[in-house]
């Protein structure tokens, strides 16, 4: 699929930041557009790392931003990567305003509601949701990268949480899940209400070998 197919789809802003930087979709950037992307429908998307499952999150979010229908947040599970989110979407989008939502967990970060795009993760959301942040009701959009960490013991409660919670909250929400390892995607896709998006396309070939005596043995 070309980029020049969806035009049509997504907001002249976007199509126009999109179309110097890459003119062929990804099969798993095709897949989503397919299930639902622009149609409101929660995905999960599970792909090998770099097939392009960022893109996807944009896609979502910021045609949801710029045509004006609500903010997106997106969940990483580390500030370190929060960070490294941030400044990628504050580069490559001068002109929304992105926050970076990872410090204080003490405070409902009212300031927020004039951001348009919001980057934190998944302790520091629930702790905004359990203040009642106010401009939680605006979010139209919601990203979770890494989502297969609802099976980790420490960080799994958080996130399951904060979705079920999300889910009864916002009614109208779109749910986008981002992974490269579930072991169980269809039945996380059917607790997410989700479409399930698969694909094994990878820009650069797996091959598994031994190493050995400066040597590797592939199989």
């Amino acid at each position: 699929m070309k980029l020049l197919d969806i035009k049509n789809e997504i907001h002249p802003k976007l199509y126009e930041k999109l179309e110097s930087k890459i003119t062929e979709l990804r099969p798993s950037q095709e897949k989503s557009i397919k299930a639902g992307l622009f149609e409101n429908k929660n995905l999960l998307v599970c792909t090998p790392t770099a097939s392009g499952k960022t893109l996807i999150a944009e896609l979502a979010s910021l045609n949801s931003i710029y045509n004006q229908i609500g903010k997106a947040v997106y969940i990483v599970p580390l500030k370190a990567l929060a960070s490294e989110k941030y400044k990628e979407f504050k580069e490559r989008y001068p002109d929304i305003k992105v926050a970076l939502s990872v410090g204080d967990t003490d405070s409902n970060d009212s300031y927020l509601e004039k951001y348009d795009l919001i980057v934190t993760t998944s302790e520091k959301l629930d702790s905004l949701i359990r203040h009642h942040t106010p401009w939680l009701r605006f979010v139209s959009v919601v990203i979770i990268d890494e989502i297969h960490l609802l099976n980790d013991a420490s960080r799994g409660p958080t996130l399951e949480v904060i979705i079920t919670v999300l889910k009864k909250v916002l009614r109208k929400m779109q749910l986008i899940g981002l992974s490269a390892t579930i072991g169980n995607p269809k039945e996380l896709a059917e607790w997410l209400d989700a479409t399930l998006v698969e694909d094994s396309w990878r820009p650069v070939k797996l091959k598994k070998g031994v190493y050995m005596d400066g040597e590797i043995e592939f199989y």
